[in-house]
């Protein structure tokens, strides 16, 4: 390197402060965001998941706490996991539930995007990042158009760099209002997986379908672009 005399000292966020402020209001990481995060498992977790979901930036000096649930049906893994949270006397007063799913790859500014989404939008009490069904001909998980007047969870086509409304989401990764599981109203448990003669239906769709009825809102960050993994093959879709 070549010899230098030193002009700048004040940095370049305080160089541009009017811009610089106007980032941490918009964030709104000056004010509490403390986050459950919650992933179900099985046996094992993929390394290149794992990776990921160590990457992932949360909001400076708030708090952190993370739960694995794991050999459980994913659905009863949500709803007990969720109960013992609300039972707990510290955690139950945090800000926000995370679920993220064993196979799903979050971007590593994910949690900032959805908090971001959050707190520019309070009528929503979930927003997710974008993430597809596997395989061939996989769908987004953006599900239906709540401007239908008849609700349905039809996938809707991704519009991108956006905040686009859904009836349901998947719960790959997810960013949740904790205060939402307080409401004695919602049907429990939240979340389960249907198969029988009262219909056919997952965990997710089966908790939306509930939560929607009693006016909770929920939408799909197109910035945030996660990471499908298939563990047989290895593919990320």
């Amino acid at each position: 390197m070549l010899p230098e005399v030193l002009t700048e000292t004040a940095g370049r966020h305080n160089v541009m402060l009017e811009e610089s402020a106007k980032r941490i209001i918009k964030s709104g990481s000056w004010k509490k965001q403390r986050i459950v995060t919650l992933v179900p498992a099985s046996a094992t977790i993929d390394a290149k998941v794992y990776l990921s979901h160590r990457c992932l930036i949360y909001p400076p000096n708030n708090g952190a706490y993370h739960m694995l649930c794991q050999g459980m049906e994913v659905g009863d893994a949500y709803s007990s996991a969720i109960e013992q949270i609300l039972a707990h006397p510290d955690l139950t007063q945090w800000e926000y539930l995370l679920t993220i799913e064993h196979d799903n790859l979050p971007p590593q500014d994910g949690v900032m995007q959805l908090l971001e989404s959050m707190e520019a939008h309070p009528e929503y009490s979930c927003v997710g990042g974008l993430y597809w069904t596997k395989g061939e001909g996989g769908v987004p998980q953006i599900w239906g158009d709540p401007k239908d007047p008849v609700l349905n969870f039809r996938p809707q086509v991704p519009q991108p760099n956006t905040l686009q409304e859904c009836c349901g989401t998947g719960m790959g990764f997810n960013l949740w209002r904790l205060s939402m599981f307080k409401d004695e109203k919602l049907r429990k448990p939240w979340f389960k997986t249907v198969a029988g003669k009262e219909g056919v239906g997952t965990q997710d769709l089966h908790a939306w379908n509930d939560f929607r009825k009693h006016g909770y809102r929920c939408a799909i960050d197109t910035r945030v672009l996660v990471g499908h993994l298939d563990l047989s093959t290895g593919v990320v879709w």
